[in-house]
């Protein structure tokens, strides 16, 4: 098998290599982790490759670490540095210091959780007590259990830098088997990716040992690469008897169980010995949750590995045993099923009415496996067909879109029924496409007969309340959603689903109060489980939007998880993208860019595209703010959406957009990022006070530009209907607006009121961003009415939110706007040439290749302004160009 191209890891290789050349003035021990499998080596040969063709150019010595060479003192170190007498140990760091010339030497370590322990120590002293001795020591080591052999503490307390070497993944897998040759679909790469984990060894081994066809139509069951069979093989061949049973038993099981379980199903009355040397065999991996010891295989390919070994009776012996053990009657049902080669209409019957009850509790996940199996399991086409609808149906549900895809071209080959299109239309909202959903859904309904199958009706006006929710139309929502409870009753479950977004529906139409009763009366219907995460996402959503901010994180956190008692990954996903907003406006960003980061990497595995630019927005704009140009390019890209897409889709990437713009004082961009949100669509849902802050930024960057006329007739309809709904943290926002304007037009006393209105309706709120963007829109206003000690305060206050926040980019900008206020500057015996706080701070500005028009934007001046002061600074400095200037400021700043 030829070695696995390097794909994602030119991050790392950077920073490896700079490390290394770091060296030259401090030597390094760099320690550089990751799991069996994961190109750790890989990442070590193309270190070594690009050392070799750097300059200045290293001395690079390369070793790997063997187990049987581990007690062997200096081994590594003899092996590393064999011109130097390894014998004396204790003057050897002097030594291998005093050998080093004048360029610096990489000492490049491959498995060194199998180096003796004498040489790490060796190595790690040489580094610490000679930092100038220019050397650099790059340990890759295999992640193992913390204190399983010595050198594992030592590298722990040596490491300078650490590093992990991460799986890939599934977009990475694609790229991957494209340089090989094969062409993945999404799907097939996230199969292919869940699989072997993300470690390129073992993806590279089955895109050469599988067919072509493997990686076309519904996922196959992937075995495991053919040196993993022959390891498990061999370590199967050391076991006892009972240790093959209970390893078998596993991997039938599938997943972590009790070991009451395994033992039930192996027939072993004692597994401590049985158990003991699978998991020596690294066969069987051991968890303890909540007080149960559970056991499972240690991942999919040893676990295909293990099945491969057995015959298809060996595993259907395994599966009846299973079904008499297992504690879940869908486990039961299931094991029954899986042992049964031939159609049984009974045991289908029995699938599909357990299927439909987990269903009902939304427990979508087991639903779709049960239904799926009662497919299998029937005999009538027809009946066969419909199961397969509604499994697919029940993927979507549980959030599995990619899976869900797999089974487009089977669905579309069925009979047109409204189930079928009910199913399409289903997958078309998550996978984000609108006009799709909509052809889909509309011909679902002509086609059902509503008096008749109440139920599919009841389906479709679900999908519907989707789909509306997606295009942030609460109107029509909430009819979709009352059409449901006419159809079956507000008590049945798909009527409860339908409620539990009916209520953002309302307040997207102006109805807060009945949105909020609504969920009161709801909870009595949810209850817990599944079904109360839908509620529990829905109202933590409404609250966020209604200032309970406190209130929607713990309802938001409550539903975020994914393994909600058989929920859903997509409600999931919704509740993880507006906790994220939760932790933004409380200023708690590194929690808002976890669940992003985790969030994004779930919604991309399981193929919601829907949600992906919801999430995005949040790191767009915390990477602004924070001045990470290139994470926040990189997060627009991820998040990026088009004219076609779904509203609740555009309006986070307009958001995000403008966000970066406005970090950058480019309000004109601004304007062109938010300009779509003034058009007619957005009118109503978009515009709803609460759900999206974006007005205040679309009016603050027309006044920035001096675009007075224009912010006062767009201000004025939100203004109206902000005072309407009474809603506390967008009439701050507006006022902020507001105060920007009236400080434009030169009406001080007015400019006060609104901005003091807007601090006083933020004070009993959380919203640490909101007071800083208030307080430095007042104080650039103060300043630039020439109120300079009461924006020096104000100014000072913005400064230390932004700073709390990590905001460099505004804690920046308050800094200048307190050097071009100048109350703390030292103006007495000032030469009369000396440059003015406000003449500094453009020149400054100028300096670093910004427009005049750019830097009016960032300090809040005009355009004129920033000339007269510009005229100004030529004058006093003796310079007759931007290009002098620059150089004039440029030499100011060089010591001497």
């Amino acid at each position: 098998m030829s070695p696995a191209p390097l794909v994602a890891r030119g991050e790392l290789l950077d920073a490896l290599v700079d490390e290394v050349q770091d060296a030259d003035a401090r030597s390094r021990f760099v320690v550089v982790d990751g799991a069996a499998g994961v190109g750790k080596t890989a990442v070590l040969r193309e270190l070594a490759a690009r050392l070799d063709a750097a300059e200045p150019r290293p001395r690079v010595r390369q070793v790997s670490a063997v187990p049987w060479e581990t007690s062997r003192p200096w081994e590594i170190a003899h092996q590393c540095f064999p011109e130097i007498d390894v014998a004396d140990g204790r003057t050897l760091p002097e030594r291998i210091a005093g050998s080093n010339g004048p360029s610096v030497t990489a000492v490049l370590i491959d498995d060194a959780q199998d180096a003796d322990a004498d040489s790490l120590r060796v190595l790690a002293s040489t580094v610490r007590r000679h930092r100038d001795s220019k050397i650099a020591v790059v340990c890759i080591r295999r992640v193992l259990p913390a204190g399983s052999i010595e050198s594992h503490d030592i590298l722990d307390r040596a490491a300078d830098t650490r590093f992990v070497v991460e799986p890939l993944g599934s977009h990475n897998v694609a790229e991957l088997a494209a340089l090989r040759g094969v062409i993945l679909s999404p799907s097939s790469a996230a199969h292919l990716t869940a699989h072997t984990g993300g470690r390129p060894k073992q993806v590279s081994a089955l895109l050469s040992e599988l067919p072509g066809h493997m990686w076309t139509g519904v996922r196959p069951e992937l075995p495991a690469p053919e040196y993993v069979q022959a390891s498990v093989r061999a370590a199967l061949s050391e076991s006892s008897a009972e240790t093959l049973r209970l390893v078998q038993a596993v991997a039938v099981l599938d997943g972590a169980r009790p070991v009451s379980t395994v033992c039930e199903v192996a027939e072993i009355d004692d597994p401590s010995a049985a158990l003991d040397l699978a998991e020596a065999l690294g066969l069987v991996l051991v968890r303890r949750r909540s007080g149960v010891t559970l056991l499972e295989c240690p991942d999919g390919m040893i676990r295909a590995a293990v099945l491969a070994t057995m015959s298809r009776t060996g595993v259907a012996d395994v599966h009846r045993a299973a079904a008499s053990a297992e504690s879940d009657p869908a486990d039961r049902l299931a094991h029954r099923a899986e042992a049964a080669l031939l159609p049984e209409p009974h045991m289908a019957g029995e699938l599909e009415s357990l299927a439909a009850e987990r269903a009902r509790t939304g427990e979508w996940a087991t639903a779709a496996r049960l239904f799926m199996l009662s497919s299998r399991a029937s005999g009538d086409a027809g009946l066969r067909e419909d199961r397969l609808v509604r499994g697919v149906d029940a993927l979507i549900g549980a959030g599995d879109v990619r899976g869900a895809s797999d089974y487009i071209a089977e669905i579309e080959s069925l009979h047109e029924t409204p189930s079928r299109n009910a199913v399409l239309g289903y997958l078309a909202i998550l996978r984000g496409r609108p006009q799709e959903a909509d052809a889909r859904l509309t011909r679902a309904w002509q086609l059902v007969r509503t008096r008749h199958d109440r139920d599919v009706a009841a389906v479709i006006c679900h999908r519907q309340v989707l789909h509306n929710l997606a295009r942030c139309d609460g109107g029509a929502l909430v009819y979709w959603a009352d059409r449901a409870v006419e159809l079956v009753g507000s008590d049945h479950p798909t009527a409860v689903e339908a409620q539990a977004i009916r209520g953002l529906g309302l307040a997207g139409t102006g109805r807060v109060a009945e949105a909020l009763a609504s969920y009161e009366d709801l909870w009595g219907q949810a209850g817990t489980g599944a079904v109360g995460q839908r509620v529990q996402m829905g109202a933590g959503w409404l609250h966020l939007a209604t200032d309970s901010v406190e209130l929607a994180r713990s309802e938001l956190e409550a539903a975020a998880p994914t393994d909600f008692l058989g929920g859903s990954t997509r409600i999931a996903l919704w509740a993880n993208a507006w906790l994220a907003r939760t932790y933004f406006v409380t200023g708690e960003w590194d929690a808002a860019l976890r669940i992003v980061g985790r969030a994004s990497d779930l919604a991309d595995s399981s193929g919601a595209a829907l949600i992906v630019p919801l999430l995005q927005w949040t790191a767009m704009q915390i990477h602004a703010l924070r001045g990470d140009w290139d994470a926040a390019a990189a997060s627009s890209r991820r998040g990026e959406s088009g004219a076609r897409d779904y509203e609740i889709m555009r309006v986070p990437t307009a958001l995000g957009r403008a966000a970066i713009s406005e970090a950058r004082a480019d309000y004109a961009g601004v304007l062109r990022a938010l300009s779509p949100l003034t058009q007619q669509w957005a009118h109503a849902d978009v515009s709803e006070p609460g759900f999206w802050a974006w007005p205040d930024v679309y009016a603050n960057a027309l006044i920035v530009e001096g675009r007075l006329d224009e912010a006062d007739a767009f201000l004025t309809p939100h203004e109206a209907r902000v005072a309407e709904r009474g809603h506390r943290s967008a009439h701050a926002r507006l006022a902020c607006a507001r105060g920007r304007w009236h400080g434009a037009t030169g009406d001080m006393d007015s400019a006060r009121a609104s901005f003091e209105d807007a601090l006083d309706s933020l004070m009993p709120l959380p919203l640490v961003y909101d007071r800083a963007r208030v307080n430095y829109a007042y104080g650039q206003t103060l300043r630039r009415a020439g109120k300079r000690r009461e924006a020096d305060v104000v100014v000072t206050a913005a400064r230390d939110d932004y700073l709390s926040l990590g905001a460099t980019t505004y804690v920046r900008r308050c800094d200048r706007e307190l050097k071009a206020g100048g109350v703390h500057a030292i103006l007495k015996d000032r030469p009369h040439n000396a440059l003015t706080p406000q003449e500094d701070a453009v020149s400054t500005l100028v300096a670093t290749g910004l427009t005049n028009r750019e830097v009016a934007a960032e300090l809040f001046l005009s355009v004129k302004t920033v000339q007269f002061h510009l005229t100004r600074v030529y004058a006093k400095l003796g310079v007759r160009s931007r290009s002098e200037l620059a150089a004039a400021r440029a030499s100011e700043s060089t010591p001497p």
